[in-house]
């Protein structure tokens, strides 16, 4: 019979590529007594015979399916109670990792949705949650707008969770600071006083359900809620005049938290 190269046994790097593995990781599995080169050569060098490459490719194969290295040698040396045991042990742990991948799958899947999204509600939600005037192209607007920055994809960690009840409270809690920002406007009180920053101050907060507000970012949404027409004119519904007294009032408030309004900055 011919005599083979394997039959005098294979060094630990020859092993490792047979196997795939690294040469840390054989030099590992000897450290811990798991399985190591059992020949040694006169001149030293140790070296894996067959059945120490036989069991080699078992603690591989077990390793490869998630069992603990600890377990393992109970497993090859017959030691453990019932091996069928063990093995339906990690069948029921590779089980729940399936699950815990499945839910987390769904999670990311339902957060790129609203990252494309923006609001993961149809646009008939959309209209019953927001209103009869709300428009729902406004998010795909939004998102051409600011859909590369770090709000949108805050703005969308948050989308991804929120329920239908939860965007009608973050709905009810923005009309109920507008409703009273049109009532302290007609009753005349000045953007810069105490009761004007006031309301400011609840814009921001109100605002915060969807991304941090900065006072800078939010001098540039006041500006913006006087200058762009789709928006002072849903302010100046309320209340004529309302989108440049709210402008106003959120300049004035940031001027007293000591910002500068010649040098606001979005971010």
């Amino acid at each position: 019979m011919k005599h083979s190269h394997l039959d005098d046994g294979l060094t630990i790097g020859e092993a490792a590529t047979r196997l795939g593995v690294t040469v840390r990781t054989l030099h590992h599995w000897d450290h811990i007594g798991l399985v190591g080169p059992s020949r040694r050569t006169a001149s030293g060098y140790r070296l894996y015979t067959p059945p120490d490459l036989v069991r080699l490719q078992r603690v591989n194969i077990y390793r490869e399916l998630g069992v603990p290295l600890a377990k393992i040698d109970d497993l090859l040396d017959g030691t453990a109670a019932d091996p069928a045991v063990a093995i339906r042990q990690q069948l029921d742990r590779v089980a729940g990792k399936i699950e815990q991948l499945q839910v987390a799958e769904r999670g990311l899947l339902r957060l790129l949705e609203a990252h494309d999204r923006g609001v993961l509600l149809t646009p008939q939600q959309q209209m019953e949650i927001f209103g009869d005037g709300w428009n729902p192209e406004w998010i795909e607007q939004a998102k051409e707008r600011w859909g590369g920055n770090a709000q949108w994809a805050e703005y969308a960690e948050k989308s991804a969770h929120r329920t239908p009840e939860e965007w009608a409270a973050n709905a009810e809690a923005m009309s109920a600071l507008e409703t009273d920002l049109a009532e302290v406007f007609r009753r005349g009180v000045e953007p810069d006083t105490p009761e004007a920053h006031a309301l400011a101050e609840r814009h921001r907060v109100v605002f915060e359900s969807y991304f941090a507000l900065t006072y800078d970012m939010q001098v540039i949404l006041g500006r913006g809620y006087e200058q762009q027409p789709e928006y002072r004119e849903h302010y100046d519904k309320l209340a004529p005049g309302l989108a440049t007294w709210f402008r106003q009032a959120i300049e004035s408030n940031a001027a007293k938290q000591g910002v500068d309004l010649s040098n606001v900055a979005w971010g």
